[in-house]
């Protein structure tokens, strides 16, 4: 396969993508990873120890974060962003990976790559650590994509986040929750109550009702739907708090005297690694649901390690024939739909 990399999206561009690609090459000699980006930057940091399976795609032009997305892809068409997204909609390339503006990674996304036939708007996946079983994660969507929703869009991401965690995380019936303010079936927005009632009769999921945020990290579900904003707000909420804490248990030690010193080096090494699990840095790329071809949304400050994962992330879902399998599934509900309205 072919993995197309935004080379000089990020806050650490270009080094941490060629580093990430470096890297991954070596573990996969069969796949080409192209690096979409200013040719003699590349060159001079690959130098002679660039992989036989990295290729250099030269682009002119870069999308800045402080961009506003639309305008920049319009105007930006030799952008190492846009080009990644015309080789994948081309079949030059299986999937697209990118630190960079997450506006132009949508726009390209729906407009360039393209939805998939059936669904109404793309929506941002992200696995989340799942603090009760260490190791382990839960699918989380929509991460941001889309602030305002409609009851249908939320079931159809119920519906492409099923076949992620069975035909990718090998989760054998995943449970699905509504995010909600209430776990009580009439709790919610117009929206959310709608949308509890197409999820509760979705046969084609196993739907366990409203989750509400304070449990999220404490395995209620193996899938949780929400919207955009909601979505968004509460994961660096949660990714805040985590934060915090370290730095209240910090200070706790430092100024509490030789026992708290003596206690603290045994305990804050372990709360570091367990609550450093929900730093935003830390989780795998978010995936764009919904479009034709996988596109991986790493962090924008991601490093070498974060960039690796997300492009492992990559070739992992297109192996899977995920996509694949999700417009089969969108045209077999929407014959079903269109079946019962006759």
């Amino acid at each position: 396969m072919r993995i197309a990399i935004d080379a000089m999206g990020g806050d650490n561009a270009p080094d941490a993508a060629i580093k990430a690609a470096q890297r991954v090459a070596g573990k996969y000699p069969n796949d080409e990873f192209l690096l979409f980006g200013n040719e003699e930057q590349l060159t001079v940091k690959l130098g002679d120890t660039k992989a036989a399976n990295i290729v250099i795609v030269p682009t002119t032009e870069v999308i800045e974060t402080g961009d506003e997305p639309t305008k920049a892809v319009r105007r930006k068409k030799d952008s190492s962003l846009v080009r990644a997204a015309r080789a994948v909609r081309q079949g030059e390339a299986d999937a697209l990976v990118s630190a960079g503006n997450t506006g132009a990674l949508l726009t390209v996304a729906t407009i360039i790559i393209g939805r998939i036939r059936g669904v109404d708007r793309a929506a941002i996946l992200v696995d989340v650590p799942n603090l009760k079983k260490p190791g382990q994660t839960f699918a989380y969507i929509d991460a941001g994509a889309n602030a305002e929703v409609k009851p249908k869009y939320l079931h159809q991401y119920a519906l492409m986040a099923s076949r992620y965690a069975s035909d990718v995380k090998g989760i054998d019936n995943p449970r699905v929750g509504l995010l909600n303010n209430g776990a009580e079936e009439e709790k919610g927005s117009p929206v959310t109550k709608e949308t509890y009632q197409l999820l509760k009769n979705e046969p084609a999921i196993q739907f366990i009702g409203n989750v509400e945020a304070r449990d999220i990290l404490n395995d209620p579900a193996d899938i949780l739907v929400t919207d955009g904003f909601t979505g968004n707000a509460v994961l660096k909420t949660v990714e805040g708090v985590a934060m915090t804490l370290l730095d209240i248990l910090k200070t706790a030690i430092k100024d509490g005297g030789v026992r708290a010193k003596m206690g603290g080096a045994l305990l804050y090494k372990s709360i570091k690694q367990q609550l450093s699990g929900i730093d935003a840095s830390t989780l795998s790329g978010g995936l764009f649901f919904g479009v034709k071809q996988p596109v991986i949304k790493a962090h924008g400050n991601a490093t070498e390690n974060e960039l690796s994962m997300a492009i492992e992330q990559a070739i992992s879902i297109v192996e899977s024939r995920l996509y694949e399998r999700l417009g089969e599934l969108l045209k077999q509900q929407k014959e079903e739909a269109k079946s019962t309205d006759d």
